[in-house]
């Protein structure tokens, strides 16, 4: 699942919901905001498509931009 950069969400609270919804470290937490925010992109998360949809939907319900992409 990727979520996007936008120009909305300030970087300390795509940090936060990454925390939130995925239980990560401040840390990890920290680098995957900013991959989001230099490269325009990160995967955040992987697995079923069932959890895939759950999660872009906590992500939407949250305001942040994620999509979901099948493995190749």
């Amino acid at each position: 699942m990727i979520v996007w950069n936008d120009p909305i969400n300030l970087m300390s609270y795509v940090t936060y919901v990454f925390q939130k919804l995925f239980g990560y470290s401040k840390e990890k937490a920290t680098k995957l905001m900013l991959d989001v925010h230099h490269k325009g992109r990160a995967v955040v998360s992987s697995g079923t498509r069932e959890r895939a949809e759950m999660d872009v939907f906590r992500l939407h319900e949250h305001g942040l931009w994620a999509t979901m992409e099948h493995d190749t």
